[in-house]
């Protein structure tokens, strides 16, 4: 879920579609110090033991933009066709062979970069989250769970809830694994128990393509301009208007 500058709101006139801004809690079960980029958050403040569900010693209050994500993809794609873009479907297995098709490639492919361009540095880091019924919550919850793969957090979007998650380094399959949507749905549940017995509506699996920096860069190759673009790992929303900016500039 990405941050936000306090009074920042999206350049768009139809930013309620996709983007809302919700409030909610993140917790820690040890006692910790308030993030630095607290004071950064609209409505930034230290939670109330009362506050917070059993088994936590620390939290923080906040509200942020929260994305619902097929959502803005098609809003994305509808104005880059209002741009006069298009969008066509090929397989290309080398930039070698992208650059007979193109004068100019800004390369966004993600975790495909690792064979695409090949970068060895990039690998993936697998998310899995479980979508159900919303049974009525308005706020999000999230546990600083620090390094750890099982994560739990639950975003709500409209008659949805989103129910996360993993941080599984290494790990390429992009099929539902349903242990770990059981363990997932279990972790959620014993925070907020109404959402033990929750109907579940659909599966989601994401590889982050993460690497140990964003590679914003140019490239030369033969006579085509190749400028990368990828890397964000799980930060892909936060910093991509920065990073599409910045490409525009250079173009």
């Amino acid at each position: 879920m990405p941050r936000a500058r306090p009074g920042h709101r999206p350049a768009c006139g139809r930013w309620q579609g996709w983007v809302r801004l919700v409030s909610g809690i993140e917790a820690s079960r040890k006692p910790v110090e308030p993030p630095e980029w607290g004071n950064q958050l609209d409505g930034f403040r230290m939670c109330k033991p009362s506050e917070l569900p059993d088994g936590f010693a620390t939290g923080w209050r906040y509200t942020v933009p929260l994305v619902d994500m097929p959502v803005y993809l098609g809003y994305l794609r509808q104005r880059l066709e209002a741009a006069g873009g298009e969008i066509a479907l090929r397989r290309i297995g080398s930039l070698d062979e992208a650059v007979q098709v193109a004068p100019l490639i800004v390369n966004c492919s993600g975790v495909s970069a690792r064979d695409l361009v090949p970068d060895p540095e990039l690998t993936s880091i697998r998310g899995q989250l479980v979508v159900v019924e919303n049974p009525g919550i308005t706020e999000f919850f999230s546990e600083d769970t620090v390094l750890s793969p099982d994560l739990l957090h639950f975003y709500p979007q409209g008659e949805a809830l989103i129910l996360g998650g993993t941080a599984q380094p290494g790990a390429w399959s992009r099929e539902p694994d349903p242990d770990t949507a059981a363990a997932i749905i279990a972790r959620c549940a014993d925070v907020e128990p109404r959402l033990r017995n929750a109907q579940v509506i659909e599966h989601r699996v994401g590889l982050r393509p993460t690497r140990p920096y964003v590679r914003v860069e140019e490239q030369q190759l033969y006579e085509t301009r190749v400028i990368h673009n990828y890397g964000h790992g799980g930060a892909g929303v936060t910093v991509s208007w920065g990073c599409a900016f910045e490409i525009a500039r250079q173009i």
